[in-house]
């Protein structure tokens, strides 16, 4: 599928990612020491955007039941997560954070 342009890099603080939605995907972008770092936004336990939960150091809260996710790799780190999150490339082209999405 290839690269897409998703925000521009103000758009993404470290205590508040910015939520988009790319090729009918609900993508979060979160900002961590200087890096840019995406994943799934809908957490699979409720359905929940995750982008609006409680981010700590590299990690993220599910804002409805407390599920934690590793933001940098998408790992669930606390249950009731059900699973990891699938994660993407993240490059910054002329201001723009772009992600890569591949063909499934």
């Amino acid at each position: 599928m290839g690269w897409f342009n998703v925000c521009k890099v103000s758009y993404v603080k470290p205590d508040f990612p910015f939520s988009a939605q790319v090729e009918g995907k609900k993508i979060g972008i979160y900002i961590i020491d200087g890096e840019y770092f995406a994943m799934e936004d809908i957490c699979p336990h409720a359905n929940a955007l995750l982008s609006q939960g409680f981010v700590d150091d590299a990690t993220i809260e599910c804002p409805l039941h407390g599920a934690l996710f590793d933001i940098r790799t998408g790992q669930c780190l606390r249950e009731p997560g059900d699973r990891d999150l699938q994660t993407y490339p993240v490059r910054v082209d002329a201001g723009q954070i772009q992600i890569e999405i591949a063909e499934s």
